[in-house]
């Protein structure tokens, strides 16, 4: 969702619709605006007065907006006026309860993104995840409301619910054991040095404290001798645009082109960058994937227009519409889409979604059959999409997302059946949690910081046999072939989780590093020479 200014009520969009200073055409579309008007209104009054059984008008015409909207495009959604506050949740405050994201998609819950620091995404619940039953209660297909979900899924820190969800195309339902927590609104989960001189920053929402947080991070690294930065988008699913333009602002110097929208009712309305940026100079990364959305495209495809940096990592989500909040007279609201927005090169890199709302959901998942996830090749580029960066003249594409610079392959060599049921069910989360429940003072003195935590702590032969036999008794039989494959992602990631109980949420990320193979691969590029061979104009920054 990228936030804009309120436009105001239905009703002042009639007025204008109506203003005398429309031209004719314009005015033909206003009379038959009126006309449908009428005819709906009409069919409402003989619903209320001649059906059969008593009447809902309140319900009807949700879900007639509902239906419209769906029809209209992916991104355009209705909200109900009790849900409104709910809705901006994760941009303005805290809460308790699992921490998703969510919306009502044809009678079921849909996880729009799992609350970064929260408890379904400590147990690897994604984006795209339907909820089909909590706590043994079906919930699909049941007519269920924004309403019903909060009264599900909120809760008091500590309490348990279970949810099966139906992801992708796995035939079974999974299961997860979720323990309500305080849901964390932060938008950086991690800023730390990755390398000598090379800074990282994990951002993963454009909300209304992202820059203020960002700031720091900057001030922080730069004491600590950054003069590179890896900015981490990948799963940022957006957020609001003003935080896009005035995160891609401090890259880019002048006063560049960072966005441009249009739309039917609206004129192109060109951002350029007007401030001194706390990083117009030094070798820029940024790194992307299939989850990398909307306000995370606008500032990636501005770095890359302006070939001030690379992007690595794998092709974006490919949202490329601006939905603007709409009051409606009963204090609902509609978040409808008005614009398209472009990159500095013109690309809108929007895709497609003639075939349905449903195809355009599971083609972030089709990704991984398609093979795209393991090599671009499978990927089809034709000329009509192709455009040229504004200094350079490198070739980028639009139409469906960025393209990286550089293509990092999901790696997929440690995945195990049994390593999957354990992330599943959140063993390695609950696990790290009673370890240091149980041994927190012995920890804590052994281990006081977190660079002496990463340096010297280790998960032996007994600490990794009692996680196998927990698994066991939770109901994960332990696999020897599986742990021998998995055996280093499984023992990263309870470290991992252990630090992040222990300490800080961003210790987390500074031990799972090791299994970001796409910040790997951005080190490997700021040192081997990669990025001086990349036909770039960083330097004239």
């Amino acid at each position: 969702m990228i936030e804009t200014r309120i436009l105001g009520t239905a009703c002042m969009l009639i007025a204008f619709m109506a203003s005398p200073a429309l031209s004719q055409q314009s005015e033909i579309e206003a009379q038959e605006f009126e006309v449908q008007g009428q005819k709906f209104n009409t069919l409402l009054y003989y619903m209320d007065q001649l059906y059969v059984e008593d009447t809902d008008m309140e319900s009807l015409v949700e879900t007639a907006i509902v239906n419209m909207l769906e029809e209209m495009d992916p991104h355009s959604v209705y909200i109900p006026a009790e849900e409104l506050q709910a809705a901006d949740e994760p941009l303005n405050g805290n809460f308790e309860g699992v921490g998703i994201q969510f919306n009502i998609f044809r009678d079921t819950i849909m996880v729009v993104s799992p609350i970064s620091g929260g408890p379904s995404e400590k147990l690897g619940i994604m984006s795209g995840d339907r909820i089909v039953t909590v706590d043994g209660e079906t919930v699909a297909g049941t007519g269920v409301t924004n309403k019903d979900v909060q009264r599900l899924l909120k809760g008091p820190k500590g309490t348990k619910v279970v949810v099966g969800i139906k992801r992708g195309n796995e035939p079974e339902l999974l299961e997860f054991e979720i323990i309500r927590d305080k849901i964390p609104i932060f938008s950086i989960d991690a800023s730390f040095m990755v390398a000598p001189g090379i800074g990282y920053i994990k951002v993963n929402r454009f909300s209304r404290s992202t820059m203020s947080e960002m700031y720091g991070a900057f001030a922080q690294l730069q004491r600590e001798g950054m003069t590179d930065l890896v900015l981490d988008l990948q799963g940022n699913g957006g957020g609001m645009l003003r935080t896009a333009i005035q995160m891609a602002d401090e890259f880019l110097s002048g006063d560049k082109l960072i966005v441009y929208t249009e739309g039917r009712q609206f004129s192109r309305d060109d951002t350029f960058a007007r401030i001194p940026g706390r990083f117009e100079k030094g070798r820029l990364i940024v790194l992307i994937d299939q989850g990398s959305a909307s306000a995370s495209e606008i500032v990636s495809g501005a770095i890359q227009d302006w070939d001030r940096g690379l992007i690595v990592g794998r092709r974006s989500f490919g949202k490329g519409l601006v939905q603007r909040p709409v009051n409606l007279p009963d204090g609902s609201a509609v978040r409808l889409t008005v614009q398209k927005y472009y990159t500095p090169s013109g690309r809108c890199i929007q895709k497609p979604y003639d075939d349905g709302v449903d195809a355009y959901r599971k083609e972030k998942f089709e990704r991984y059959e398609s093979g795209e996830l393991l090599s671009l090749d499978s990927l089809e580029l034709p000329d009509s999409l192709k455009f040229a960066t504004r200094i350079q003249s490198r070739t980028v594409y639009g139409g469906g997302g960025i393209l990286p610079d550089v293509f990092v392959p999901l790696d997929t060599t440690e995945n195990s059946a049994y390593f999957s049921k354990i992330l599943r069910k959140g063993l390695d989360s609950r696990f790290a949690l009673n370890l240091v429940d149980s041994l927190r003072d012995d920890l804590v003195s052994a281990y006081p910081d977190e660079d002496t935590f990463i340096a010297q702590f280790e998960l032996d032969a007994a600490l990794l046999k009692e996680f196998q036999e927990f698994t066991t008794a939770e109901g994960v039989e332990f696999n020897p072939t599986d742990w021998e494959t998995s055996q280093k992602a499984i023992a990263l990631r309870l470290k991992a989780m252990i630090g992040r109980n222990l300490l800080e949420p961003s210790t987390f990320y500074r031990v799972i590093s090791g299994l970001n193979e796409s910040l790997q691969r951005a080190v490997e590029v700021l040192q081997d020479g990669t990025f001086e061979r990349s036909n770039l104009a960083h330097d004239t920054f």
